[in-house]
């Protein structure tokens, strides 16, 4: 699989990497294990820069609902995404649609830079 997240409830921090090509189903299926996991408010570090897709702008959007959604059933914690510059317009509509959320969010082009900026936020 694609998508590898480590869950530290203790830390209350959840760190993801994209390695290789991610498909919506991958997608679908870790927000769905997410969900499972309660990690609603934890902090979250997603590493996106090694990940590669061929996903279309709708099944972005409708990720981008699903995440949206899980947001209405209450607060997510906050959140550091690391995208490489030329993948920035693919994600572009669920980064706005994450960023709807009441909670600390930040874009970084590298994982080092976001890894001191989420392990700097209160568990």
């Amino acid at each position: 699989m694609p998508l590898h997240w480590i869950v530290d409830s203790k830390e209350r921090l959840v760190i993801t990497t994209a390695d290789g090509h991610v498909t919506r189903q991958d997608v679908d299926d870790y927000i769905r294990a997410m969900n499972g996991a309660g990690t609603q408010p934890y902090r979250k570090l997603f590493d996106g820069s090694r990940g590669e897709t061929d996903m279309t702008p709708e099944d972005m959007l409708a990720i981008g609902v699903q995440l949206r959604e899980r947001h209405a059933t209450g607060t997510p914690g906050p959140l550091a995404i690391v995208i490489p510059p030329d993948k920035a317009d693919l994600v572009s509509r669920v980064l706005g649609i994450l960023a709807t959320a009441d909670r600390p969010m930040r874009v970084f082009s590298d994982v080092e830079p976001a890894r001191r900026w989420i392990d700097s936020l209160p568990k």
